[in-house]
């Protein structure tokens, strides 16, 4: 969802020299004009912006903090209070049911919740209960081997309701269970049946209703027509990424009560996590995402058998590094983990945030040609050895110095982390709840 302009409003009022009734119906105005494009409900983006107008003029700054902070506060806590609920789905055994309509992702959702569960230490298991679209059997079941995660289906079989019926005694001994139902281009009567049988027989512990960013304000009408239908304990939004008008999405969960379970912001396995409202809208406002930071890192260092702690104290090696690499590729591109800290946290290059596959090669490359010496100390590389490693790998003396400068980003990086972990801001702001 393209909110940008959020985080402007925030620098607007860290810029200003002083709070006045001018500056605040200008930060009330941009924040108007960016919900507004984001496909929120005009009568929602009313409420939270004469909620704003209304306490950022009125109120006493509290005791603590000065003007600008107080007014950051009340923005924060109207567009949280905007956003409303998440739902966290404890770790135990249950089953859980995912409807939509066709072409909102489910079948790829499916896929990413299991591989969430899984990485939790959940054994999980997909069921393929889609007869209507031809390709959602071969789809679910590549995914799922793709994820190393447990698979049921009947390809011939057309009776959605057996299929799940059989899964469940197939399945009794998995953790998670994932039921995948089929879609159509509307909610017709004979879906609502499916879903209403499929529901009885599964007895799901949650029906998540997996909705498409991009369809705006139509979001509110599909919302409410699956919850009348089968009743909906929680909202998963996809394919939210930097174009999409998922505001629509949202404002369907606020008007209709429904707690958002997770986001999807892309087709990778990593573009998907858990909805934690506090955290998303401090990341809209800049103030970034601890938590899912935290949450990703913790992913990737157990697939790659690395050790958290020494990544998140930013105590690694070139050595460890040679490994991280990939771990790091998983996590997705730096510039999206900058996303997740705090806008002015520090400066870095835009270049050395550009991680490529073809880069990612070309390190490994030039660590091949280190001794081991200079794998454990890197402050030792100096530039006669910049030269004799450059010589040794096939690269040149500016790759040696980038990857140094990208050991050194990283580094610096994950020891800031560490610090907004523990609420040591590198700005003065009040805590928000990250």
């Amino acid at each position: 969802m393209s909110l940008e302009a959020l985080k402007d409003v925030v620098r607007k009022i860290t810029r200003s020299s002083s709070i006045d009734r001018k500056l605040v119906e200008e930060i009330v105005r941009d924040i108007q004009r960016a919900l507004i494009k984001a496909d929120v409900n005009v009568r929602h983006v009313k409420e939270i912006t004469d909620a704003i107008k209304k306490r950022a003029l009125r109120e006493e700054v509290l005791e603590g903090m000065n003007p600008k902070e107080h007014v950051i506060k009340i923005v924060y806590e109207e567009l949280l209070r905007g956003v409303g609920e998440g739902l966290e789905i404890p770790l135990k055994k249950s089953k859980i049911m995912l409807v939509g309509l066709q072409g909102s992702g489910k079948t790829t959702t499916a896929a990413k919740l299991a591989k969430f569960f899984k990485d939790k230490g959940l054994r999980t298991a997909v069921v393929c209960a889609d007869t209507w679209r031809p390709a959602a059997y071969e789809q679910l079941k590549q995914l799922a081997e793709s994820y190393k995660i447990a698979f049921y289906g009947e390809k011939d079989n057309k009776d959605a309701v057996k299929i799940v019926e059989n899964a469940l005694k197939k399945l009794r001994d998995y953790d998670m269970i994932i039921i995948d139902t089929a879609g159509r281009h509307a909610l017709e009567r004979e879906l609502i049946d499916e879903m209403i049988e499929i529901a009885k027989v599964a007895n799901p512990d949650y029906k998540l209703l997996v909705l498409d960013a991009a369809i705006g304000q139509l979001a509110s009408k599909q919302a409410k027509a699956f919850h009348e239908a089968i009743g909906i304990d929680g909202i998963i939004i996809t394919k939210f990424d930097g174009t999409a008008k998922g505001g629509g999405a949202l404002s369907a969960a606020r008007e209709i009560g429904i707690p958002i379970a997770f986001i999807g912001t892309g087709e990778k396995v990593e573009d998907f996590e858990r909805f934690d409202p506090a955290g998303f809208v401090s990341r809209l406002l800049g103030m970034g995402d601890i938590r899912a930071l935290i949450e990703k890192i913790e992913r990737v260092t157990k697939e790659e058998e690395l050790d958290p702690e020494k990544f998140l104290k930013g105590t690694f090696t070139l050595k460890d590094i040679y490994k991280q690499i990939e771990a790091m590729q998983k996590m997705g591109p730096i510039s999206k983990i900058f996303e997740l800290l705090p806008f002015g946290a520090f400066k870095v290059d835009e270049n050395v945030m550009e991680m490529t596959q073809e880069k990612m090669k070309k390190f490994k490359v030039i660590m091949d040609s280190m001794t081991e010496e200079e794998l454990l100390n890197p402050k030792i590389i100096d530039s006669s050895r910049i030269r004799r490693i450059a010589i040794g790998s096939g690269t040149t003396l500016q790759d040696v110095k980038e990857l140094l400068k990208y050991y050194k980003t990283m580094k610096n990086v994950m020891k800031k982390m560490k610090k907004l972990e523990k609420g040591r801001l590198p700005f003065k702001l009040p805590k928000l709840g990250f």
